[in-house]
């Protein structure tokens, strides 16, 4: 990197962070602090609500990945990995009818109401071990255009992003949190409509939108993935699912379902930059942005930073804050049955100071972050039961742990290498995702309905006579 460049790039990342701070409004109570009101208690707007949604769920590694996916498999990638933006419809309209029918305020809630408190518990934990995923695979992604890891540039420039969005987090929690959000959607937008502009006169457009093949091995295999993980994946990730409870029932539907769409739009034309390298033979190395926009130049480059900066951040104040709400808040609750009030802002500002430094340790070790997502929303498959059934039943724990438990077995199986090659659907590069994904969600449906057909079948049962 140039002087000039680094005055250039360090110089937003100096002026981003001030900036965010200084418009970043402050929380005068715990809650404004953790549900995100106003001073005066009226809850976040519609469009404030939708923007946040939408960029709290562009994440700097999302994005990545989008543009990794587009290089490797053309328009078919793209799509695979965008498909997953459907989550936030799924998620959002399972909410409506979950507040709706049992007049639950949290997903943690309505699981102890319907399943028990080791579920809710179990639950908590899933969550946790996301959001910390969450931080330093957001923060390794703005650290790499500043350098490669192991040189200092690299990690000094995570960390000081690090410190720029955890000062504005402790600032104003979830009402800084979903306000910034707003800021950051719309550089983000225009950002990405200013890399399009350089990308797409550069390529024949019919070329740029017909490039891959749908078939197993060319991507579809993903697509496929990620087509049952919607249903699963979006309920471990309180990023989103906290902003659920956060406005009335109708505004948070409508919210959900626009930042949705719009998200899946998004991150697919974003995954152009990645077919555009396909198309002009340009070698990604694992980050596709960076290297398409070092082939187009210094402003493309900088745009590129941009993006992921301001992508990077909308998550991760949402990371501070979800961890401040789940461990200040959700966990005490559960474990102490604590009365229905907010903490003090206090212990979730430490939480937040504390894991915005746990956090950053396995950047330091080297990591792989498309497994943040891949892994992760394999793990939580047996989930997708437990939210889409629940009316089945009124109370039964073991449909919950048969299910979640069984998602977390073949996850891990998965990712020690445990799973038979049987299992496999096709020959593509995510064939053992698929079929993990596939036979799993039938597996974890049976362990959900299982304990509800014995109830029945001994309800039926003629009674044996004593005589």
């Amino acid at each position: 990197m140039t002087l000039t460049e680094a005055a250039l790039f360090w110089g937003f990342l100096l002026v981003y962070g001030v900036v965010m701070y200084w418009l970043s409004p402050a929380s005068k109570n715990a809650e404004s602090f953790y549900r995100g009101a106003d001073d005066h208690g009226n809850p976040v707007g519609q469009w404030s609500l939708t923007a946040s949604i939408f960029i709290s769920w562009i994440f700097a590694k999302s994005v990545t990945n989008a543009a990794n996916l587009g290089a490797a498999y053309g328009v078919v990638g793209g799509l695979a990995y965008a498909t997953y933006w459907l989550s936030i419809p799924v998620a959002g309209y399972v909410i409506y009818l979950i507040r709706t029918q049992t007049g639950a305020t949290s997903l943690q809630s309505f699981l102890t109401s319907r399943f028990g408190r080791l579920a809710s518990l179990s639950f908590a934990v899933a969550i946790l071990i996301r959001l910390y995923n969450e931080v330093w695979s957001n923060t390794a992604v703005v650290g790499g255009y500043f350098g490669q890891p192991g040189q200092w540039q690299y990690y000094t420039a995570a960390m000081v992003f690090t410190a720029f969005t955890l000062a504005y987090s402790l600032k104003g929690g979830l009402r800084s949190s979903i306000f910034t959000d707003v800021l950051q959607a719309v550089v983000f937008v225009f950002f990405v409509g200013a890399v399009l502009f350089l990308i797409i006169p550069a390529n024949d457009t019919s070329a740029l939108l017909s490039s891959g093949e749908f078939r197993l091995n060319g991507g579809a295999d993903l697509l496929l993935v990620a087509g049952l993980q919607i249903f699963s994946y979006p309920f471990h990730d309180p990023v989103m699912t906290d902003r659920g409870f956060v406005n009335n029932e109708k505004t948070m539907l409508k919210s959900f379902v626009v930042a949705g769409l719009l998200g899946f739009a998004a991150v697919f034309v974003f995954s152009l930059v990645g077919v555009h390298a396909r198309l002009n033979g340009i070698d990604v190395a694992g980050n596709a942005p960076a290297a398409v926009g070092q082939s187009l130049g210094l402003t493309a480059l900088f745009f590129m930073s941009v993006v992921m900066m301001t992508s990077a951040g909308s998550t991760l104040d949402s990371t501070f804050t979800s961890l401040a709400k789940s461990l200040a808040m959700d966990l005490p609750r559960l474990v102490r049955r604590a009365a229905d009030r907010a903490p003090s802002m206090r212990v979730g500002a430490v939480v937040m100071v504390v894991f915005a430094v746990l956090g950053n340790l396995p950047m330091f070790a080297g990591t792989d972050i498309l497994k943040a997502t891949t892994i992760s929303g394999t793990m939580v498959m047996g989930l997708a039961p437990v939210f889409l059934f629940y009316g089945f039943t009124r109370w039964s724990p073991w449909s919950f742990h048969l299910s979640f438990w069984a998602g977390v077995a073949l996850g891990l199986m998965l990712a020690v290498g445990l799973i038979p090659a049987s299992w496999a659907i096709g020959d593509g590069k995510y064939a053992m995702l698929l079929g993990v994904n596939a036979y799993g969600v039938l597996i974890c449906s049976t362990g959900f309905f299982l304990p509800l057909l014995v109830r029945r079948l001994i309800g039926r049962a003629p009674a044996v006579s004593e005589g």
